[in-house]
């Protein structure tokens, strides 16, 4: 009698064992179904977020993969939709800026090795003919730049201090001054076109 319903009580064990078993490829089907589901729903959004925040489209391909790679491994199936959408848009907000700070640190620290090797900026051919009109370009230029960025050029190229001594004087993180001079020559570009077109 105890054989028996020992063989009784293994058989219910295995039955829910398989039970078990099936339950869970049943929820890892359900979820892959609600990942792929969510990924339909949202790619476009994503993209044209990544797109908006980088202008290339191949970055802003890799980057929305990146981002829905980071979101299968730690997705939480037992949020709302729009808590989801919420989490998946600050993978993607924090994806963008680990992007943009190796882009920045690949930039400076190119610039700084050729410093250090030595390059002491573009090589001048012959000294120009001292005329008011370049100053003049100068001049506008910098009067059409935002405050910020006129304080950074006039420390940096004008009185010539270090990116350690233009932070020390503005207040400023020297990896912030170095950000703002590179949007700052970068709007002075842009810009050049109004001192060029008023000459």
């Amino acid at each position: 009698m105890s054989t028996l319903h020992n063989n009784q009580g293994q058989s219910h064990l295995a039955r829910a064992e398989r039970g078990i078993a099936g339950m869970q490829v049943t929820r890892r089907e359900e979820g892959v179904q609600e990942f792929q589901t969510f990924y339909q729903e949202n790619l476009s959004l994503i993209y044209r977020y990544v797109f908006s925040k980088v202008g290339n489209r191949e970055e802003a391909e890799d980057l929305t993969s990146q981002i829905f790679i980071k979101a299968i491994r730690g997705i939480d199936t037992e949020r709302g939709p729009q808590s989801m959408q919420k989490w998946l848009f600050q993978v993607a907000r924090t994806t963008i800026a680990d992007y943009w700070r190796v882009y920045y640190r690949v930039s400076v620290n190119s610039l700084e090795e050729l410093l250090e090797a030595g390059w002491e900026g573009p090589a001048e051919e012959e000294p120009a003919a001292i005329s008011s009109r370049p100053l003049e370009r100068v001049q506008r230029i910098l009067r059409a730049l935002p405050e910020h960025y006129r304080e950074v050029l006039n420390c940096r190229f004008l009185l010539n201090l270090s990116i350690k001594d233009t932070a020390l004087r503005l207040s400023l993180t020297e990896a912030n001054v170095k950000v703002l001079q590179f949007r700052a020559l970068k709007r002075a570009a842009e810009l050049e076109h109004i001192a060029t077109g008023a000459l």
